[in-house]
């Protein structure tokens, strides 16, 4: 993906913008990720923080565990970004609001230790058990 990199919510209140390229690209298979987005898996990019901002309606935010955060549209409900101590100075955008998702291009799956038994991955990319760094 290059910049800018903008994305939106279902009703369209709340959209960011990014001007630097992804630091990441990769589908999460954690089962807080599942029950915030209500799918099997969802998808994320990272942005350094200071590299986007929010436009429009600034969404709302709900601290979903210690440290880590799950902003999200407070008109629709739409689940925008995720933030966490464990990944300072990052902010991670959920793919499917990109207004151009067809950029999109993972390479990973994190967190595949908690990936459903009915998802059969292979698709070829690389798979670890929690995250990228364990």
């Amino acid at each position: 993906m290059l910049p800018p990199i903008t994305g939106r919510c279902l009703c369209g209140r709340t959209r960011y913008r990014a001007t630097s390229t992804p630091l990441w690209q990769a589908f999460c298979h954690c089962e807080s990720c599942r029950r915030a987005t209500a799918s099997p898996f969802t998808a994320f990019f990272g942005i350094r923080d200071g590299d986007w901002t929010w436009e429009g309606l600034a969404p709302s935010t709900y601290s979903s565990s210690s440290g880590v955060w799950r902003d999200f549209c407070p008109t629709c409900g739409t689940p925008m970004s995720y933030r966490s101590t464990r990944f300072p100075g990052e902010t991670h955008f959920y793919a499917a609001t990109l207004d151009h998702p067809e950029t999109y291009v993972p390479t990973a799956h994190v967190h595949v230790a908690e990936r459903l038994p009915w998802i059969h991955l292979n698709d070829g990319l690389t798979q670890y058990p929690s995250n990228t760094s364990e």
